[in-house]
């Protein structure tokens, strides 16, 4: 197959550098080397599971933004969180000052990407907990700690994304940031755009039962969109506390076309969607004694969504009816939080709190063959939930070794649902939460972690949808009740060499009401809890800075999950995966900061990725092989930089068995599709002033 190219986030990279450390809040003063070192970061003894990293430890990568820096911390990877309704268990792990930003959508890589590098004092990696830091049930977090100065500066940006025989894509931003001591302000612009990496031509054979060729078809499609939106953020002293708020308004559109052709044959299908967002997110903190603080917090989301999708077909010169599906939604998630956190001792901090929120989605859909309406199991639905959380927790540092975190969060909810299906529910669960975490000895962890998780609804699953390019209509789900997992989760982590990590880890899920696809009468389906399963997960991260063998500012990197799930299928009654889960990623990588020619470059290589979907009437697997990334980043002054972007990706097969009948099952087609996606290169420019 033809080398192509998949577009890809930026990659995480964490080179090998100058190690510092430097004093942690709250705890002892400790020293901090004055020049380089290949020594890892110091924590103080009162507090080993927090490495500070300052400025100095990054000066060889020449970073531009908060984010280049925290992207190089040995050991860490950001996660900016489901983005799911609710605030507690759903945001990020990163933190800006000891805090999480104002709003859910503005993540923590959001603002870090838009905060200048000479504006952060230092980075703290904590590691299972440390006085004042919410760790939202993340056993690792980050914490950026910035400068109070007074400084005006402007990040502007270019990107752009250019196809082979594809739709090219352009995009960029403009940030301004103002900060006066402990005030700051600032706005964003930003047009982005976006892709889908499965864009391409390739062949599609059908066969039957038999294992005879009914079809042999060209396939070919593509997909873009993009959005524009403006935000502005605003933080400073309020009421003997501060306040940190943002606000953001936009619009975006999706659109994707697939083809499938042969001399007697033509099918097509089209989607188009436009969206408007927006969101207020306001964030007030008081500390009321050394030993008291609280925090209050309120976030209102909300959106209007219109789409719309047709599927043709020409058989032997007859035309099928044509089938649409439009959909036309609002969408909006109140949320009010509020929490008190009292440090008892240095030892000893308890924090307890609640939450109330609203969300709601109001959609109206139609689905029509041929322009006659076809009823649809709630195609027209309006779901309400309010919902109540308490919260408390408590973190005890009983030695300079061990720390223990423990809490309980209770949430009462009620759904409500109207329209097609008028029904009301209320659900109330006790989510527990451990984490243990022990330094036996310098550069050595373990941390355990128990917690039961609540599942987030999408509260799309509660009303129809549709698949036009797979002919596949589904109806919604009026019955879907949350997902609940009992989580058992053991980690060890040594480092060494400076900036070498070894972690590996072991997670089992025991999960209740697993969401998936069930059947519905008349051959329609929809997503639904199927019964109880399991998730059992071996986890490999390792980093090993290269100097040691000669090579300077390099780095060699492994990240794994392998995943094993089972559940019953609703449909057969046998043991099978979970939709949705991959069974396996390794991604293998070097990096390298070549200080002489002022560039970073690096190469990914992920050997084998996949992903399974399972439906009472069809299964759908793909598969994908020798995935290559390999970009080069040039930085020849301290506010430049420029990046390029190269990916590779062989054998993209996606394999759909589709059934004739539910009982017995009996296959009516299998459909093979090799797709080679097309090959782009991702280009970005941005300038510091």
């Amino acid at each position: 197959m033809t080398k192509t190219l998949l577009l890809a986030s930026t990659a995480l990279l964490f080179t090998a550098g100058a190690a510092f450390a430097g004093d942690v809040p709250q705890v002892a003063e400790a020293p901090i080397p004055t020049g380089p070192t290949n020594e890892a970061p110091l924590a103080d003894a009162s507090q080993r599971g927090v490495l500070v990293f300052t400025p100095d430890f990054f000066a060889t990568q020449r970073p531009n933004t908060a984010l280049d820096m925290v992207n190089r911390v040995p050991g860490f990877s950001i996660d900016d969180g489901s983005g799911a309704r609710g605030f507690e268990g759903a945001v990020g792990n990163v933190l800006i000052n000891n805090n999480r930003p104002a709003s859910k959508n503005d993540s923590g890589s959001n603002v870090l990407g838009r905060t200048l590098a000479n504006q952060v004092e230092r980075i703290e990696l904590i590691r299972g907990g440390a006085s004042g830091i919410d760790m939202q049930g993340y056993a690792v977090v980050v914490n950026v700690v910035l400068k109070s100065t007074t400084s005006r500066q402007s990040i502007l940006t270019w990107n752009a994304m250019l196809f082979e025989g594809g739709h090219d894509i352009y995009g960029g931003s403009y940030q301004f940031t103002a900060r006066n001591g402990d005030r700051s302000w600032g706005v964003v612009l930003s047009d982005g755009m976006g892709s889908s990496d499965s864009n391409g031509v390739g062949r599609s054979i059908r066969t039957n039962a038999a294992g005879q060729v009914i079809r042999d078809e060209r396939y070919e499609n593509d997909g873009w969109g993009g959005s524009n939106s403006i935000r502005g953020n605003y933080s400073g002293p309020l009421f003997g506390g501060k306040v940190e708020s943002t606000a953001r308004y936009g619009v975006s559109d999706w659109q994707n076309w697939s083809e499938l052709s042969s001399p007697t044959s033509l099918r097509r299908s089209d989607y188009g969607e436009k969206e408007h967002f927006g969101e207020v997110g306001v964030t007030w903190t008081r500390t009321l004694n050394p030993r008291w603080q609280v925090e209050t917090r309120f976030i209102h989301e909300f959106g209007d969504t219109d789409n719309v999708s047709n599927s043709n077909e020409t058989l032997n010169g007859t035309v099928t009816p044509e089938q649409q599906f439009t959909s036309k939604g609002d969408t909006s998630e109140t949320i009010l939080r509020a929490l008190v956190r009292h440090e008892r001792s240095a030892a000893l901090t308890f924090e307890a709190g609640g939450e109330v929120a609203y969300n709601m989605l109001d959609v109206q859909q139609g689905f029509t063959i041929g322009g006659a309406p076809v009823d649809l199991p709630s195609a027209s639905v309006k779901v309400e939930e309010t919902r109540g959380e308490a919260f408390s927790k408590a973190t005890w540092r009983l030695n300079p070794k061990l720390t223990l975190e423990g809490g309980v969060r209770l949430e009462a909810s009620t759904i409500k649902q109207s329209g097609d299906a008028d029904q009301e529910k209320s659900f109330f669960f006790a989510k527990p939460r451990f984490l243990a975490t022990w330094t036996p000895m310098a550069d050595n962890q373990v941390r355990f972690r128990f917690e039961r998780e609540l599942g987030q609804l999408d509260f799309g699953d509660f009303a129809a949808s549709a698949d036009l390019g797979d002919n596949n209509v589904y109806g919604g789900n009026v019955n879907l009740e949350p997902e609940q997992r009992w989580i058992s989760e053991l980690t060890y982590e040594r480092r060494f060499w400076g900036q070498g990590v070894v972690a590996i880890g072991y997670r089992h899920d025991e999960i209740i009401d697993v969401i998936d696809r069930l059947p519905l009468p008349e051959g329609l389906s929809a997503v639904g809890n199927i019964g109880d399963g399991t998730l059992d997960q071996l986890s490999l991260n390792v980093t090993v800075p290269l100097d040691k063998f000669g090579i300077s500012g390099g780095r060699f990197t492994f990240k794994n999950d392998w995943n094993k799930t089972s559940v019953t299928d609703p449909t057969t009654g046998e043991d099978r995966r979970i939709s949705g889960v991959r069974a396996s990623q390794a991604n293998v990588g070097f990096q390298q900061d070549i200080t002489s020619w002022k560039t970073q470059w690096g190469i990914n290589w992920l050997p084998r990725l996949g992903q399974p979907t399972y439906g009472p009437d069809q299964v759908s697997i793909w598969r994908g092989s020798g995935y290559v990334e390999t970009f080069v980043e040039y930085k020849p002054t301290p506010t430049l930089a420029i990046r390029a972007q190269l990916n590779l990706w062989d054998d993209f097969t996606i394999r759909r068995t589709v059934y004739a009948s539910r009982d017995p099952r009996t296959v009516a087609f299998v459909e093979d599709r090799d797709i080679d996606p097309r090959t782009f290169v991702s280009l970005r420019v941005r300038k510091t002033f």
